[in-house]
């Protein structure tokens, strides 16, 4: 295998991150969002939303990819600390009463083309990312995924992520798409 590595992303991986995030939607939520929405994915209004979130990057936004020797196969972004805290009647004060807006960070999205899953690659991005958030001062963590996302639930759980209670509901232009939230803790060490 090659080097696997993880990195703050550049102007210059746009192309990628647009391309992995079109492949690996069109793949897991092709029946859950409508063709005209996955059609958009990759799209110039995505270019620029992805453009300004690696500029963004200050402290509370990062962006981070994932690679294979010389392929791009995975990319993370994450807001926080302090951009999103669960709101207190999530039932968060219940099992983190001493916790606020501070010490929460937000991994909005997180995808590893299918072809390259397996690897370690989601991990090491959840872990950088991880890092990256702490260093703000969140020591939790949240993020939302689609409730009949099997996979992506499985992997937050072998980070000791869990449900919280909370959902949403998107509408996703043909429909809704039900979302629920994860909660765990930004202390993860990558496993041998």
């Amino acid at each position: 295998m090659a080097l696997a590595t993880v990195r703050p992303a550049v102007v210059t991986d746009v192309d990628e991150i647009l391309r992995i995030q079109a492949t690996t939607w069109s793949l897991a939520y092709a029946e859950l969002v409508p063709p005209s929405a996955l059609a958009e994915l990759d799209g110039e209004r995505g270019r620029q939303a992805w453009t300004a979130a690696i500029a963004a990057a200050d402290g509370h936004h990062h962006v981070l990819v994932a690679a294979e020797g010389e392929h791009t196969v995975g990319f993370c972004a994450a807001t926080g600390p302090g951009q999103s805290a669960p709101p207190a009647d999530s039932g968060r004060s219940s099992e983190h009463p001493e916790l606020g807006e501070r010490e929460w960070g937000e991994i909005n999205t997180l995808l590893v083309e299918p072809r390259w899953g397996r690897r370690g690659h989601a991990g090491r991005l959840l872990a950088g990312v991880a890092a990256a958030l702490q260093a703000g001062g969140a020591r939790y963590g949240l993020a939302w995924i689609p409730e009949p996302d099997q996979a992506s639930r499985q992997f937050y759980d072998r980070a000791g992520w869990q449900p919280d209670g909370a959902a949403r509901a998107l509408d996703t232009g043909d429909g809704v798409l039900r979302e629920i939230r994860l909660t765990g803790s930004l202390d993860l060490r990558l496993r041998d």
